[in-house]
């Protein structure tokens, strides 16, 4: 069952968006090709490198200084109760058994996954 979690206030990532006349660029991570698109967002989030899509990253960031964000959405997760992969935004990632799948929208689209570890150390729930 999929409960409503908040990133935790400590937790911020530096980001840059690829605001550039490019076609992007593809990338592999999380066992699968990922796609990056003009206006898409790159982001370390404590040394994990990856891509977030423009219009994902509008919603569910905010500045907190120039290059710094923290993600301010609610995210609806449940861990997986065996291994698999979900759609993203971005491409593909496979997840195992215990990692969480993570969706920025309450009717489960805009879907990721989190390995288990970082997904408890960098979110709360909500009830």
């Amino acid at each position: 069952m999929k409960r409503a979690y908040r990133k935790k206030s400590d937790q911020v990532v530096t980001a840059v968006q690829l605001d550039l006349d490019t076609p992007g660029f593809t990338y592999v991570k999380w066992g699968a090709e990922q796609r990056c698109r003009p206006g898409d967002w790159l982001v370390n989030n404590d040394g994990e490198v990856y891509t977030v899509e423009r219009e994902s990253f509008s919603k569910t960031y905010e500045m907190v200084s120039p290059g710094v964000y923290h993600k301010s959405g609610v995210v609806w997760a449940e861990p997986a109760q065996q291994a698999g992969k979900i759609a993203t935004k971005e491409g593909t990632t496979t997840y195992e058994a215990g990692d969480y799948i993570v969706f920025n929208d309450a009717d489960a689209t805009d879907g990721y996954a989190v390995v288990a570890d970082r997904f408890t150390a960098s979110y709360e729930p909500l009830d």
